[in-house]
């Protein structure tokens, strides 16, 4: 006898009652951390600024610019739903688990668990990734392309914009941490018989080809900044093959 529940008409109200009760818990959760994040945005946008000033030669001359009256305002209220997010992310993921978990196996709960905490870090991992080395060496890349004018030659100076600075800023963490999900992706692929771990060692040359063209894709266009995601990533492809043998089923 299985000891997941069964799906009937009666009991559909509940699971819609549960899928409302843990989406405002989530929401909520969301809403209190952002506004914590909003009190101290001015800290948060000093961190998410400091590879730019580090990249500079002269940082003290330099200055982040915003030309219409509520975009300074709009910016830092987005960026506080991005901070808030990075903050309640562990809580989502939780909430959801606690959504499904009832319609689980006991057996499947016990492999589920492991991914909903490892998510979240993973996800951290990647943002970490993006902020002390994506940033620093595609930052500097960038100012680089300044010119001083000498000769009598017009300056060639950076003057960033607030909200496109951040905008780019929380797209890549958003991407990176995303990215950094693709050893759950195939492990959960693995455990539903979905793929192989003997398919992943011998299709190790696509997965390169694949994996480059998603570095490429997701850094901006500087060498050093796709190869430190590429190899992120293809050694996270490693971590999946070898985890996978513990994950994966009996072959029929």
């Amino acid at each position: 006898m299985s000891d997941a529940p069964i799906l009937t008409k009666h009991n559909v109200v509940s699971h819609l009652t549960e899928l409302r009760n843990r989406m405002l818990i989530g929401l909520a959760v969301w809403i209190g951390a952002s506004i914590a994040c909003y009190l101290v945005v001015e800290h948060v946008l000093y961190w998410l600024t400091l590879p730019l000033q580090e990249a500079f030669a002269n940082p003290q001359d330099k200055r982040l610019i915003f030309t219409s009256l509520p975009e300074a305002f709009l910016t830092y209220l987005s960026l506080a739903f991005f901070a808030g997010f990075l903050v309640a992310f562990p809580v989502l993921a939780f909430q959801l688990y606690r959504f499904v978990a009832p319609g689980l196996y006991r057996h499947e709960r016990h492999v589920v668990l492991p991914f909903v905490i490892a998510a979240p870090l993973l996800f951290y991992l990647g943002a970490a990734l993006a902020y002390f080395y994506i940033f620093p060496a595609a930052w500097k890349f960038f100012v680089s392309f300044e010119l001083s004018g000498q000769g009598g030659a017009l300056p060639v100076e950076l003057e960033a914009k607030l909200g496109e600075y951040l905008n780019l800023i929380m797209s890549i963490i958003c991407a990176f941490g995303l990215a950094f999900q693709l050893p759950i992706i195939l492990l959960l692929m693995i455990r539903a018989g979905m793929i192989r771990t003997a398919t992943l060692r011998s299709g190790r040359r696509y997965a390169i080809v694949i994996l480059l063209i998603i570095a490429a894709f997701l850094t901006p266009p500087d060498v050093l900044s796709q190869l430190g995601l590429f190899a992120a990533l293809y050694a996270l492809y490693e971590v999946a093959i070898v985890m996978g043998r513990y994950y994966e089923p009996p072959a029929s």
